[in-house]
């Protein structure tokens, strides 16, 4: 087994090696195609020469090297910048569809032009999906000049932009524009009731920047459209008010990891004797029994500063990988109410969903997809199942020279912050600039405090002032800065040395370059890397290292402590053993989180293949492809999407009670199909019966007044946001097999043979 996996990582690696020499070769040939003798009209007749010839049919393949050479001459004239060899190549594996990784600093931005603009010569679009909505605007504005100069339409598409003015930039030839913002239009337009009310065109091409955070740590996100909110059934702040009489162990319990909680048997007599409404699981109360269980989700596994900030009286939710605030996002919605009733807030939650899509299903809907980021390698494997896009290292155009130390390991926290101070005052002592990656807002404005202690000036970047982000890292690379920030610093940054003053950057790599520092390690390698990728970029010198400790969350929830037993010291570890086990901690997690994803996956696929389905026929009837009098166009509109409303609420519902309600299956994915496929054949049957009737009410009338009289209008406001998938995620995993059946055994016996105590 061992020597048929050497053999075939090695068959790998020549077929690698093979096709980067083939673009080595190619890159070299373009740059060999010296246009500099052109005049400004012969480099424009070519672009307009290539274009028609794209228009008519001919293979881009043969286009490749003219184009390439044009957009290498033209970036050289209007941004005075001389593509890299290396920059070539990823656009050549940007336009065979594969997912690049390129070193920070590398020029990533630039590599996307070549392929952005070969591709827009058919005239079908392409669109560039950002990180956010400042480097769309950076990026379109940045490389405008290229694109219009060529004869192309260029334009970034910005989070409340107006109807007409996003119409224009999705016609544009190329777009930049973020994953949610673009998945939120094509929801706005699933609910159109008139095609002049729709933005998008039919999807063409796509080129994703930091692919691994938009393709698997946002993969699961769910987009959703919704219609006006509506009041609770229940008062949310008296389950808080519930909750925070309980008792841990006396009255509820966590799982192993502490992912969960649930009500114990003395809990759930407790919430009864409170509640006064009887026993709390028969069926009558199961709405009371999930607004509760979210509320103690509230009370005992959000905390604030650490999962959310409360900022103008809203809960704002932290990004666990970015460190950001997760602008528009919402836990599942009875936990978002729970957690503004925990916190005494004003809740604007609610309102009934009308479309859904995850960022994995919506871009999957591009029949071209590549990708690009500075880490993916170590994610290669769920690259090629879930998107079957392989990932191609892209050599870096000067070496990397920067260090990265092996973790320093410390029995506890106190000895871990101890060090870390210690380590950042020796080293801003010489001058040398240095970056400092936390885990949460908490522990950044903690380690702020502890070396303002010791005299230690410092800028601090987290959820709290992310409106700074860009002044903050511009001065990241000076002599001297010391920067506290969460992962915020991770994605889309480039931190230049000396802050960009050539003297000052002279100083900075004499003294060794950016000092990046982890106070932990992520449950992913790939985020790890990425905060090591700040320093060290186009060759320059730098050095990474972790300070962690075994209390730290990830490493307490797998017992290292357990299998270490080590006495509590000041001085780091010196077992080598310790590091291998870490190693393997993260890869066992990552695997956990790939398989967890796939079985979420195994939810998710069968809805959007119905939404699909039934999107395709709202489709040619909105475009007036079958034939159909404005009336019937208007009510089949209609009841499509009160019906699809509804099977959207029953599928939620099913997905909250599917682990209990499917013991005696033995797959709850199963159950879970078997019943959505029955709910979804109804809804066919409902669409024709209910058009039918409301045709013969109206009485064939063309009069749109006297359809709005029979409730056939638009939606008066509509309201996007995105639903937080990793409470689901960790909730579900987080269930044992013996947790679900004694929690359904439980339900069942005791109302039937009225024990108080099981």
């Amino acid at each position: 087994m061992k020597l048929a996996t050497k053999l075939m990582r090695k068959f790998k690696d020549r077929e690698v090696n093979n096709k980067l020499r083939d673009y080595r070769d190619r890159a070299q040939f373009i740059q060999q195609r010296n246009l500099e003798e052109w005049d400004d009209e012969q480099l424009q007749g070519e672009s307009l020469r290539l274009k028609k010839e794209a228009q008519t049919g001919k293979p881009l393949d043969e286009l490749l090297v003219h184009a390439y050479a044009l957009i290498c001459e033209t970036a050289k004239r209007k941004l005075n910048l001389k593509p890299y060899d290396v920059q070539i190549m990823a656009a050549i594996a940007l336009h065979e569809n594969f997912l690049i990784e390129q070193h920070t600093g590398e020029g990533k931005t630039l590599s996307a032009v070549m392929p952005a603009y070969l591709n827009a010569l058919t005239g079908k679009g392409v669109h560039v999906l950002t990180f956010n909505d400042y480097l769309a605007r950076r990026d379109a504005e940045w490389m405008g000049p290229i694109y219009r100069f060529l004869g192309l339409t260029v334009r970034a598409v910005q989070e409340g932009m107006s109807l007409s003015e996003k119409r224009e930039a999705y016609s544009a030839d190329i777009t930049y524009v973020t994953a949610k913002e673009a998945g939120f239009d094509f929801l706005r337009d699933a609910i159109a009731l008139n095609e002049s009310d729709t933005v998008h065109r039919p999807f063409h091409y796509v080129i994703v920047d930091e692919a691994d955070s938009l393709l698997l740590d946002e993969a699961r996100v769910p987009l959703v459209i919704a219609g006006d909110s509506d009041s609770s059934e229940y008062d949310v702040t008296r389950f808080a008010d519930v909750t925070r009489q309980l008792e841990e162990d006396k009255h509820y319990d966590f799982d192993e990891f502490k992912r969960n909680v649930y009500l114990n048997e003395s809990g759930s007599l407790k919430v009864e004797s409170l509640l006064g409404c009887g026993n709390l699981y028969e069926s009558h109360n199961s709405d009371l029994l999930t607004s509760l269980n979210c509320a103690l989700h509230a009370e005992t596994l959000f905390k604030i500063d650490v999962d959310y900030i409360v900022r103008d009286g809203k809960i704002e939710l932290i990004d666990e990988y970015t460190g950001r605030v997760a602008e528009n996002r919402h836990l599942p919605e009875g936990l978002q109410a729970a957690l503004v009733a925990k916190e005494g807030l004003q809740s604007d939650v609610g309102g009934e969903i009308l479309g859904t899509i995850t960022i994995q299903h919506f871009i999957s809907l591009y029949p071209k997809i590549c990708g690009m980021t500075a880490t993916a390698n170590s994610s290669s494997m769920e690259f090629k199942e879930i998107y079957s896009l392989q990932v191609l290292q892209i050599p870096p155009n000067r070496p990397n020279i920067r260090i990265d130390q092996p973790h320093r390991i410390y029995t506890h926290k106190e000895a871990k912050l101890k060090a870390l101070v210690h380590e950042i005052k020796s080293v801003h002592a010489t001058g040398r600039p240095i970056l400092i990656g936390t885990s949460s807002v908490e522990e950044s404005d903690l380690l702020a405090e502890a070396l303002a202690i010791e005299g230690i000036p410092c800028y601090v970047l987290n959820a709290k002032n992310d409106a700074e982000e860009a002044e903050v890292i511009s001065r990241a690379g000076e002599i001297g800065a010391v920067t506290v920030s969460t992962n915020m610093a991770g994605r889309g940054v480039d931190i230049r040395l000396g802050g960009g003053t050539p003297s000052q950057a002279e100083v900075v790599v004499k003294l060794g370059g950016l000092y990046v520092i982890g106070t932990h390690i992520n449950e992913s390698v790939r985020i790890d890397n990425q905060l090591r990728g700040r320093s060290g970029r186009q060759g320059d010198p730098g050095t990474s290292i972790f300070f962690i400790s075994l209390e730290d969350e990830l490493l307490f929830r797998f017992g290292i402590h357990k299998l270490i037993r080590a006495q509590k010291q000041d001085e780091a570890l010196k077992d080598p053993a310790l590091h291998s086990k870490i190693t393997h901690i993260q890869r066992v997690i990552m695997s956990q989180n790939f398989e967890i994803q796939q079985e979420l996956n195994g939810y998710s696929d069968m809805v959007e293949d119905q939404r699909r389905i039934l999107y395709e026929e709202r489709l040619a009837i909105l475009k007036g492809i079958e034939s159909m009098s404005p009336l019937e166009q208007r009510v089949r509109l209609f009841y499509i999407d009160k019906f699809w409303a509804e099977h959207l609420a029953y599928v939620s519902y099913l997905r909250e009670g599917i682990h209990l309600e499917s013991l005696a299956s033995g797959n709850p994915i199963d159950e879970f199909h078997t019943q959505i496929t029955r709910a979804y054949e109804q809804i066919l049957f409902k669409i024709d019966s209910e058009s039918t009737d409301m045709i013969e009410k109206i009485g064939n009338s063309d009069d749109p007044t006297k359809w709005e009289e029979f409730g056939l209008k638009s939606r008066a406001s509509t309201r996007t946001y995105i639903i937080n998938d990793q409470y689901i995620q960790n909730n579900r995993s987080s269930w044992s097999p013996m947790t679900i059946f004694a929690y359904g055994i439980r339900k069942i016996l005791r109302p039937i043979f009225n024990l108080s105590k099981f």
